[in-house]
């Protein structure tokens, strides 16, 4: 039997199970049908997600590719203004054939195409988190306070009134930082997730 690596084909011949289990190890490429953001996430919420690409065990499809699949927001927490980043757990439920059939699942999070948005996941707390913005933060308040320089130092024509102009626009741009919160987390409709069982599930 030839494998091929990648999201493509799930080879997985080396487990010893039948074509009607999806086995311990397995991954599972969805994508998101409906938008969740942390910003107006609640528990309990509904999440709805399609496979991406089946899976296949022993040259047969298992799960066909366009089965659904819902979970729930398990977990919210909006960025902070001074610190704290924004947290998005999400459980997955129930696996649904194109048959119709449902099954229930746990699987947990792998990772996130983050699409530059420096989103991540923490799979020791099953969720997606949002990266830090000490760079962004750091690059607005040197702007503003540039911006604050060449204001003082036209209006007094000294180094002086340069200095001045550029304190006041440093602290405007830290008074900005402070009083802005971060990036939400967002996962978009259309973002994919990468999810793994840590158990086999049986398909009858």
């Amino acid at each position: 039997m030839v494998c091929r690596t990648g999201f493509l084909v799930l080879c997985l011949s080396s487990f010893s199970f039948g074509s009607s289990e999806i086995p311990a190890g397995a991954h599972l490429l969805l994508r998101m049908l409906n938008t969740v953001n942390t910003k107006t996430a609640q528990e309990g919420d509904y999440v709805y997600l399609r496979t991406a690409i089946p899976v296949v065990v022993d040259n047969k499809i298992v799960v066909p590719a366009g089965s659904y699949v819902q979970g729930v927001v398990s977990h919210t927490k909006q960025s902070g203004r001074v610190k704290g980043r924004a947290e998005l757990g999400i459980r997955l439920e129930t696996l649904t054939l194109p048959a119709g059939t449902v099954y229930r699942i746990t699987p947990r999070l792998a990772s996130v195409a983050s699409e530059n948005t420096g989103q991540k996941v923490d799979q020791r707390e099953n969720e997606v988190m949002q990266g830090g913005t000490k760079e962004q933060d750091a690059g607005r308040i040197a702007i503003l306070a540039g911006s604050g320089a060449g204001i003082g130092g036209i209006a007094d024509q000294s180094w002086k009134g340069a200095g001045i102009g550029a304190g006041i626009g440093t602290g405007v741009g830290l008074a900005t930082v402070l009083l802005s919160r971060g990036k939400e987390v967002e996962l978009r409709q259309g973002t994919t997730l990468d999810v793994m069982f840590d158990r086999p599930v049986t398909l009858q």
